[in-house]
């Protein structure tokens, strides 16, 4: 029974370990993602995040740099600006 114990004592501090290492190597990460942004060489910054859309034709959300601007709203994709265009009349 003791054995058992010893067992899950050590499990946890194994554990507790593990996620303070997680957590340590998520600020780190975010270290190099700043001095990426920062232009240290070799490195390419991450494209900063933008607005998500939803697309007026069927729903799909998408980022805005990506969509189709229209008389509707956003759009994924040409067809579906269209389409949605014709049915309201706008085409």
């Amino acid at each position: 029974m003791k054995y058992l114990l010893l067992l899950l004592v050590l499990m946890a501090i194994v554990f507790i370990s593990g996620v303070r290492k997680g957590r340590a190597g998520g600020a780190t990460r975010d270290r190099r993602d700043d001095t990426a942004a920062a232009g240290a060489p070799g490195r390419t910054a991450a494209p900063p995040s933008s607005l998500m859309v939803a697309c007026a034709e069927c729903g799909t959300h998408l980022p805005q740099g990506e969509a189709l601007p229209g008389r509707g709203g956003h759009f994924c994709c040409a067809e579906h600006r269209a389409r949605h265009e014709a049915r309201q009349g706008h085409g």
